[in-house]
């Protein structure tokens, strides 16, 4: 199918809310990567035992040609039909929602989550299902950025679809429920708008889901992200992790260091991904990850 009848398919809404059938929700985990998962068997121990509740899709920026993951892989024959993805221009952006679109086909996936090649599991997979499916809210980060690089990147071009005061800022990886999934394919108001007006240095991935989210379905939304990044080195990108970073301490840090809100309540449980992990990480992350995190034997 081609992208605009992939959405379309995708944006369609069952009217009777009850299922017909025996229905598991899943948990459809979008991976948006530039190549390869140099992680992938980490990623294969967080899923192991767990094959019913999660869907897994793949977005592959660079053509691998006809390399595929082992059939005993959690990744095998997961990859969709994909196009090149060029950071903060509206490809990105297609690349999100081509991924959005074909995880809904699966009425049984109820939450998505988009990750990178660079990301990590930060608990185990039965923390992370039961956090993301018992949310009353989408966890995307959106707010009001008053700096050069926040309000300073609106195009007045853009009014009156949005304005100014709509204007919005947030992370590019994001967790949605189903109904606001929905919401994201089927926007064809104000998608053309940002791609016509939000161009370097305006970068989609950072304004367009946060406005979207919070003009269309602001109340289903925590406004916040769950991925967690470090961007306390300044610039245009956040800061790479090492193998020398890798310890107990640091991601404990990570896993119990903060305070949030989850669904009315205040938690120390904020973060259930992290990223940017370079591939030579991996095995430390095979030695502290799975007796940390308590991964399936």
């Amino acid at each position: 199918m081609s992208d605009e009848e992939l959405a379309w398919r995708a944006s369609m809404v069952p009217h009777i809310l009850e299922y017909p059938c025996n229905r598991t929700p899943k948990v459809a985990f979008m991976f948006l990567s530039r190549g390869s998962l140099p992680l992938a068997p980490l990623w294969e121990k967080f899923f192991k035992g767990h094959k019913d509740l999660y869907s897994i899709y793949l977005h592959m920026s660079v053509d691998l040609g006809n390399d595929e993951m082992p059939e005993t892989s959690v990744f095998y024959k997961r990859r969709i039909p994909s196009k090149p993805a060029q950071w903060g221009r509206a490809s990105m952006i297609d690349a999100e929602r081509r991924l959005l679109a074909n995880a809904l086909l699966d009425f049984s996936n109820e939450r998505f989550v988009l990750l990178s090649e660079t990301c990590i599991p930060l608990f185990n997979f039965t923390t992370v299902y039961s956090y993301l499916i018992n949310s009353n809210q989408s966890f995307l980060g959106s707010f009001d950025d008053p700096r050069p690089m926040g309000r300073g990147r609106y195009n007045k071009r853009m009014w009156p679809t949005v304005s100014l005061s709509e204007w919005r800022k947030g992370s590019q990886w994001f967790e949605v429920q189903r109904r606001v999934a929905v919401e994201i394919v089927s926007d064809v108001i104000y998608y053309p708008v940002f791609r016509n007006h939000c161009m370097p240095p305006c970068y989609m991935d950072e304004h367009y889901l946060p406005t979207l989210v919070t003009k269309v379905c602001p109340g289903a939304n925590s406004n916040r992200s769950i991925t967690w990044v470090d961007w306390s080195g300044g610039g245009s990108h956040p800061k790479q992790f090492t193998r020398t970073d890798v310890s107990q301490v640091f991601l404990n840090r990570i896993r119990h260091g903060f305070n949030c809100t989850y669904n009315g309540i205040t938690t120390s449980i904020c973060f259930l991904f992290a990223r940017k992990f370079h591939p030579n990480t991996l095995q430390p992350l095979l030695k502290i990850a799975p007796p940390l995190l308590g991964f399936v034997p």
